[in-house]
């Protein structure tokens, strides 16, 4: 599994991928935090205010910054699906 911070490096964005990858060391699951920078790549997600959270190239949210509390619980409902 790839998570993937979205924004142009930001405070905002910092926290994401420090949030992001709290979750994932809190559950122990085999899965990386990765940065996307790259505006056209961004847009192409479909992104339009940073900072944004995908999970393998699925934008999940864009705009705010999510706790790693409620990363972990989208995590879990991506399981569980």
């Amino acid at each position: 599994m790839t998570i993937q911070v979205l924004g142009k490096g930001c405070p905002k964005c910092q926290m994401l991928a420090r949030n992001a990858q709290q979750a994932v060391e809190s559950m122990g699951i085999d899965a990386s935090v990765e940065k996307v920078t790259d505006m056209e790549t961004i847009t192409e997600m479909g992104m339009l205010v940073t900072p944004g959270l995908a999970i393998d190239n699925e934008l999940i949210q864009s705009g705010r910054i999510l706790s790693s509390e409620q990363i972990v619980r989208i995590l879990r409902e991506r399981s569980e699906a």
